[in-house]
């Protein structure tokens, strides 16, 4: 009997939950299995999940499939009518070994994520194939971005107090990871559902003062406007903390981030990028971008388009504007769907463009690289490094820019 097998799709913090729901299976003995952990960002990420459920079910005629993930809390009745699928669990029910101990009955085990007042904490021991760690610091998103339906998969902002959280990153050091990476649906408003109104940026200072071991550690998407000043200061005297911040941008017009309910404005994010460079002189940007934006005209993607140069965005993650159900911009005037692929394609091809002046500024600088796999890894700006020899996964290696690849840079390694 095979070990049950677990298929991620969709962000960081679902890769974290990976983890714990290999642990669980393992616990319950469970064999022959295929747990889809999917994800409803977009129409096309539960495409893909539907997809990918009945190819398993022909190459897999005798396994059980349960599906689980946010595209299962938020249509569970959907998956439940695939005749290839078995059962449903909801984003609380995957996290618990009892829910893999009775999969018999009932085929739908999902609960009302509103209803969540706190986040189970799972110790996961390692991540396999992987040389670093994500780590879970909060659940659920308070904020109702209009464009958004994550909010009711994940419930309401639940913050994993500081000590469990130094626990955790101390084990998988122990275990021999060297980068962590903290993630959750709305980290920086990590503490604020906590008694002692902990911060992002105190949490952050406490764990690289408990964990001195910690050779690497790094955020997922922040909101630039609600970044502490704490967390700045961290940026700016810890070397540890990686000088990569992605931003949850979505777009550079303000009058399509009023209709988002975005909390920030266009002049904030270039004041954000301003103010890190400042405490961190090498910082580089990634930023979330959405092309095609219900009521978005020709003028106000441009304002898009420009944001990239005018912040510096090194790293672009672009999407087609997606219509998700139930939410107010669905019910909005829309943009034609080939126009917001042609957007999506020129903020691509813009991103491209600045990825690649940055990668041909490197070039004779000395990097460390986290080695993922025996050919190479991510330098600390989180550029993608290919080096000129086999190396061993999980080491922290220094080499020096020889060039630009299409993809990365290529390094000489040093001794």
């Amino acid at each position: 009997m095979s070990a049950p097998e677990i298929v991620t799709f969709g962000c960081r913090l679902n890769a974290f939950e990976s983890e714990v729901i290999r642990d669980q299976t393992l616990v319950t003995g469970l064999a022959d299995t295929v747990v889809f952990n999917t994800c409803a960002v977009t129409a096309e990420a539960e495409r893909q999940a539907r997809q990918a459920i009945r190819k398993v079910r022909r190459n897999r005629p005798g396994s059980r499939i349960v599906v689980t993930g946010c595209a299962a809390q938020i249509d569970p009745s959907r998956f439940a009518a695939m005749d290839e699928v078995d059962q449903v669990l909801g984003n609380a029910e995957k996290l618990r070994a009892e829910s893999y101990q009775s999969l018999s009955t009932p085929p739908i085990l999902v609960d009302d994520i509103m209803n969540a007042r706190e986040t189970a904490h799972h110790l996961v021991a390692g991540f396999e194939g992987r040389a670093r760690a994500f780590v879970q610091i909060q659940q659920g998103c308070d904020h109702r971005c209009t464009f958004c339906i994550i909010p009711f998969a994940r419930g309401p902002n639940r913050s994993i107090p500081t000590g469990r959280i130094i626990d955790q990153v101390q084990q998988l050091v122990t275990n021999g990871i060297r980068e962590v990476v903290l993630t959750g649906v709305d980290i920086t408003d990590y503490g604020l559902d906590l008694t002692d109104r902990s911060s992002l940026g105190r949490m952050v200072r406490s764990l690289l003062h408990e964990i001195p071991e910690l050779p690497r550690l790094r955020l997922t998407s922040l909101d630039a406007v609600e970044v502490d000043d704490e967390l700045l200061s961290v940026f700016a005297d810890e070397p540890r903390l990686m000088p990569h911040i992605h931003i949850s941008a979505q777009s550079g017009d303000d009058t399509i981030l009023k209709r988002m309910k975005r909390r920030h404005s266009r002049a904030d994010l270039i004041r954000f990028c301003t103010r890190v460079r400042r405490a961190r002189g090498d910082a580089v940007f990634g930023a979330d971008l959405i092309a095609g934006f219900p009521t978005e005209t020709d003028e106000m993607f441009k304002n898009s388009l420009s944001i990239i140069e005018e912040c510096g965005f090194t790293y672009l993650h672009v999407f087609p504007y997606s219509e998700r159900p139930r939410t107010p911009a669905a019910r909005m005037p829309q943009v034609p769907v080939p126009v917001r692929k042609q957007r999506a394609g020129r903020l691509r091809e813009a991103g491209q463009q600045r990825l690649t002046s940055y990668l041909d500024k490197r070039c004779g600088a000395k990097v460390r690289v986290l080695v993922e796999t025996k050919h190479g890894g991510r330098c600390e700006h989180y550029a993608r490094v290919t080096l000129d020899r086999d190396t061993t996964p999980g080491e922290i290696v220094t080499a020096v820019v020889e060039h630009r690849e299409q993809l990365g840079l290529r390094a000489r390694l040093i001794g």
